[in-house]
């Protein structure tokens, strides 16, 4: 796409932003002539418009900005991060049918992750949330498969190489450990694709159940697997 003048966005992105609908969902509308902008139907999806100043309609109607949302789902296992999956597998969309409102997540939790999963209307709040910058914490209660070494949880805080990525846990408590499993809660400030599962491999180790239990001052508590709430703002 040809470069946007300062304040300018592609009109689908701008459909997404007031949180009304996806990029896809959006392009679907406008190359079907139900967005006008200004008065006048648009079927470009990429017509540059400023979203604080346009005025856009859906099917005559104006499309007025979303409140700003943040949620708390808990995401079972066994579920991917994405509205839709090419493999067919379920989607942490299909929790939030009852929602009213399109939502992005703020980071991912693999298919075998379970718990605390933010998402969001606001793509300014998921871009502070996920730039490495602001450092938000993230907590995890992992399991690991046998009786893992000091000398090995030590490395995750000092932190290890992986594929020229360093990797490094802010915080390693050790919880429980026997000669089948170790339980320790993990703390990141970051969140690089798949962190602890590297870290777990890197010192010879295998994750049996990955968790996360917080983010930053969100707290997963009883919130049972599959439901969500919103979340104040002030939580983080």
């Amino acid at each position: 796409m040809a470069y946007l003048p300062k304040g300018y966005v592609a009109l689908e992105r701008a459909l997404s932003k007031l949180g009304v609908a996806s990029r896809t969902q959006a392009r679907q509308w406008i190359e079907a002539g139900r967005i006008a902008v200004d008065g006048h139907v648009v079927r470009d999806p990429l017509q540059p418009v400023i979203p604080e100043k346009a005025r856009i309609w859906l099917d005559d109607k104006p499309l007025l900005r979303e409140a700003k949302r943040l949620i708390a789902l808990h995401k079972p296992r066994g579920c991917v991060t994405t509205a839709h999956d090419p493999q067919g597998r379920p989607t942490v969309y299909s929790y939030l049918a009852d929602l009213g409102v399109h939502v992005v997540p703020v980071g991912r939790l693999d298919f075998a992750t379970s718990g605390l999963l933010l998402l969001t209307n606001d793509t300014r709040l998921a871009d502070r949330l996920t730039d490495p910058r602001t450092g938000v914490v993230r907590t995890y209660v992992v399991e690991l498969r046998g009786a893992v070494a000091d000398a090995a949880l030590q490395a995750w805080r000092d932190g290890v190489d992986d594929d020229g990525e360093r990797l490094q846990a802010t915080c390693v408590e050790l919880r429980k450990r026997s000669g089948r499993e170790t339980t320790v809660i993990v703390q990141l400030a970051e969140g690089k694709n798949r962190e602890i599962r590297r870290l777990a491999t890197a010192v010879g180790s295998e994750v049996q159940k990955l968790k996360r239990v917080a983010y930053g001052g969100v707290m997963l508590g009883d919130l049972p697997a599959g439901q969500w709430r919103d979340v104040a703002l002030d939580e983080l």
